[in-house]
C-alpha cells in the first residue's frame, strides 16, 4: 500500500502515571512518522494550561507536528486571543476549533457559543497563518435536530474558514461514504479525515461511544461481549476488524486516517501494521 497520511489524537496528562503512559507511547507512535498529532483541551480554571504545555512537549522534547484543540469552553476572547499568540510564537500551523461540552459546574459558555463562531473569530485575528480543522459526525451529533441540520452545521463551519474535518468514530464504513457524499452535494469541498478508534478495552468503549453518540454495531458488540476476559482475543480481534475498516476507506477514497490514541500506542501499532501504512 502506498504511504498512507495518519495521525494521532493525545490528550494533557495531568497525572504522573498519565505523564509515563504518555511518554511510552510517543517513540513508538513517532515511529510511524505521522503528519501530525493533536492535543485535546482541558477546559475550566487551572487546567486551561495543560494543553499548552503537552503541545509544547510534544514539539520541543519529540519532535512532533503538534496541533492543539481550541473549545468553546475556553472563555473570553482575550484568553482565546493570548492562546493564538502562544501557539503561533511555538510555531503551531495547524489547530483543531471545536465546540466542546459544557463541563459540569460550568453555568454557560464563554464568548463563543459554536465552533463557527471560534474558526470565523480565529481566521479574523489571524488569517492565514493556521490551517484550521473543525469535527463533523457521519453518525449526527447527539444533539442535533436530524440529520440535514447536523450537515448544515458542519458546512458553516466550513464557510466560516474551516480547511479540513475530523470525523467522530464509527465502525460502519458505509454511513462515512453516505456522510461524505451528502456534504459534497451541499457543497463542502474540504478533506473529510475518518477518525479511527481502535479498540482496547470494550467496556471503556462502550462508555465513550454512549457519551458520544458513536454507534457500536451489534455484532461487533455481541463479538466482544464473547471473549469476556479474554485480553488478548479482544486485542487480536478488534485490530482485525479496524483494519479491515481503514482498508475498506482508504479503497473508497478516504484522504488519511486520525487515530484516537487515548495516549497508549499498543492497539493503535496493531491496526497500523495491518494496513501497512
Amino acid at each position: 500500500m502506498t504511504a498512507v497520511p495518519i495521525s494521532f489524537e493525545f490528550f494533557p496528562p495531568k497525572t504522573d502515571e498519565q505523564k509515563a503512559t504518555l511518554e511510552a507511547a510517543l517513540p513508538k507512535l513517532k515511529a510511524l512518522d505521522p503528519d501530525y498529532v493533536s492535543c485535546t483541551f482541558g477546559a475550566g480554571g487551572s487546567t486551561l494550561s495543560y494543553t499548552p504545555e503537552t503541545v509544547r512537549h510534544l514539539r520541543e522534547e519529540h519532535g512532533l507536528d503538534a496541533a492543539p484543540h481550541l473549545s468553546c469552553m475556553g472563555g473570553t476572547r482575550d484568553e482565546i486571543r493570548r492562546l493564538l499568540d502562544q501557539y503561533r510564537t511555538m510555531g503551531c500551523k495547524r489547530l483543531v476549533a471545536l465546540r466542546g461540552d459544557l463541563p459540569s459546574g460550568m453555568a454557560s459558555y464563554g464568548d463563543f457559543r459554536y465552533a463557527s463562531e471560534l474558526v470565523e473569530f480565529i481566521r479574523r485575528e489571524r488569517d492565514g497563518w493556521f490551517h484550521i480543522e473543525v469535527a463533523c459526525y457521519p453518525e449526527v451529533h447527539p444533539q442535533a435536530d436530524d440529520a440535514l441540520a447536523d450537515l448544515r452545521h458542519f458546512k458553516t463551519k466550513v464557510q466560516a474558514g474551516a480547511n479540513g474535518a475530523i470525523t467522530q468514530y464509527f465502525y460502519n464504513p458505509d454511513g462515512y461514504f453516505r456522510f461524505v457524499d451528502a456534504a459534497r452535494r451541499l457543497g463542502v469541498d474540504v478533506p473529510i479525515v475518518p477518525g479511527i478508534m481502535p479498540i482496547a478495552n470494550f467496556t471503556q468503549l462502550r462508555r465513550f461511544s454512549e457519551m458520544c453518540g458513536a454507534e457500536i454495531p451489534r455484532w461487533l458488540a455481541k463479538r466482544l461481549h464473547a471473549y469476556g476476559d479474554d485480553a488478548e482475543s479482544i486485542r487480536e480481534f478488534s485490530a482485525d476488524v479496524v483494519a479491515q475498516l481503514c482498508r475498506r476507506l482508504l479503497e473508497g477514497g478516504a484522504p488519511g486516517l486520525h487515530f484516537y490514541t487515548l495516549n497508549r500506542a499498543k492497539a493503535t501499532l496493531a491496526v497500523v501494521e495491518r494496513i501497512g501504512a
